[in-house]
């Protein structure tokens, strides 16, 4: 009775016999077990300072590299490292931070190009590199404006540059206030200005826009609005496969003092979002003048009446808006964050 009351188990009490029809070889060498990386962890689990199948970067002291096979694989996002100007001894009769200047009879002024500038239309704050003949870097420049007034005003815009050395100090201010130069061509109080302060707070000179028919006309003068110099150039501040010189006159006009190129760089420079500056002074000239020289090479950079009615009238544009701008600004900022995770 004790039996029946027991279900069966369906389960073999063995497995059954197969017949392999693999001839066994004769006994090989015995291969260890892999060792599991260090720390203990088991097998398929990685440190954060283990590399993996595909690393993203060769280890350090490796002693054969690493070679990818072809697809889509994390790009480095670290830039090339600066290269800087040694820094010179402090001079008593020199302005901190133009120390740099005493040493140098020409600069390279570079525009950094941004495309999402030119696919959007929205205006971003403007960045240059000084640069010596040997490519070290001396000044970066950058532009200080607000977003409506710079979309809003475009080329006509007051701004703000501000000028920093390799320790991060604001060594130089340049500021151009806004002047409403469409009311009348002649008028001197329409004329686009640009006031260099070095340091920052204390006035060194201007830069002034004369009207010419024939011509583009600069004065260099002094903090207490004396001319000192003169800057002459082509009738169009923009050349048209050629590059575009800029001579600094003395007063009487008879002696040349150095020069401002702007120079050409083909599709770039026709679209006008990347300017290349060659400028030239006499290494002995006073420090301050090469300053103000300097300085000049921005108010040729805004782009004159013409040039800024032209774009309108071809492009068609009005207006900006404080809703417009901020729309393209969040248009900016997503291209921005789009063209990142593609890369």
């Amino acid at each position: 009775m004790e039996n029946k009351g027991k279900s069966p188990d369906a389960r073999p009490a063995a497995p059954p016999d197969y017949n392999a029809h693999v001839v066994p070889g004769p006994p090989g060498a015995a291969v260890p077990l892999p060792a599991g990386p260090p720390g203990g962890l088991p097998m398929g689990y990685y440190g954060p300072q283990q590399p993996t199948t595909f690393p993203y970067c060769p280890p350090a002291g490796g002693p054969h590299p690493i070679q990818y096979q072809p697809g889509r694989y994390p790009v480095s996002s670290q830039s090339a490292p600066i290269i800087w100007m040694p820094g010179p001894t402090p001079m008593p009769s020199c302005p901190p931070g133009l120390e740099y200047l005493t040493q140098l009879d020409n600069i390279h002024v570079l525009q950094h190009f941004d495309p999402v500038e030119m696919i959007t239309r929205f205006e971003t704050n403007n960045k240059y590199d000084i640069k010596n003949n040997l490519g070290q870097m001396v000044y970066i420049v950058n532009e200080d404006t607000d977003d409506f007034i710079r979309n809003a005003y475009r080329t006509l815009r007051p701004f703000v540059l501000r000028v920093t050395d390799v320790m991060g100090r604001e060594i130089m201010t340049m500021q151009r206030p806004f002047r409403c130069t469409c009311c009348c061509f002649c008028c001197p109080s329409t004329r686009q200005e640009l006031e260099v302060q070095c340091p920052p707070g204390v006035t060194v000179g201007f830069v002034t826009d004369h009207w010419n028919l024939c011509r583009a006309v600069y004065s260099i003068q002094n903090e207490k609005r004396e001319t000192v110099l003169h800057v002459r150039g082509p009738c169009s501040t923009y050349g048209c496969g050629s590059d575009s010189v800029f001579e600094v006159k003395s007063l009487d006009g008879d002696s040349s003092i150095g020069s401002i190129v702007r120079k050409w760089n083909g599709l770039m420079s026709a679209m006008g979002n990347a300017d290349h500056f060659d400028i030239s002074f006499p290494v002995d000239l006073d420090v301050r003048m090469k300053a103000m020289i300097f300085g000049a090479c921005f108010l040729i950079v805004s782009p004159s009446l013409l040039p800024h009615l032209a774009g309108s009238v071809l492009s068609d544009e009005k207006p900006c808006s404080r809703e417009t701008v901020a729309l393209r600004r969040d248009h900016v900022l997503s291209l921005r964050v789009t063209c990142f995770e593609r890369v």
